[in-house]
């Protein structure tokens, strides 16, 4: 039996930092898609007429709230609104462009 040479394991350097900016990119990136779908679920209701004044109240305060929360957030980690828009190849990016 003749041995193979081995070949070169290629070691990821992983930087405290960038793995965990990373992560609260792939975490925000769920939570802004989340947002996205229930306000336009919440915007459904609304043009039904499913809602009450004081269940459209509620549902807008809420989601100005995680919006403003999600701006934080991104600020704090140095993202912008379009860095949580993955690119799905050849489906295009994950959110819609506003």
């Amino acid at each position: 039996m003749s041995e193979h040479p081995e070949t070169p394991r290629r070691r990821i350097e992983l930087e405290p930092d960038t793995v965990e900016r990373d992560l609260v990119k792939l975490v925000l990136t769920v939570v802004e898609l989340l947002r996205q779908l229930m306000e336009r679920q919440a915007l459904r209701r609304v043009d039904e007429g499913d809602l009450s004044e004081d269940q459209e109240e509620r549902i807008g305060l809420t989601l100005m709230l995680l919006d403003d929360r999600m701006t934080e957030l991104r600020d704090r980690y140095g993202l912008r609104p379009e860095d949580l828009n993955l690119d799905l190849g050849p489906l295009g990016p994950l959110l819609p462009r506003e």
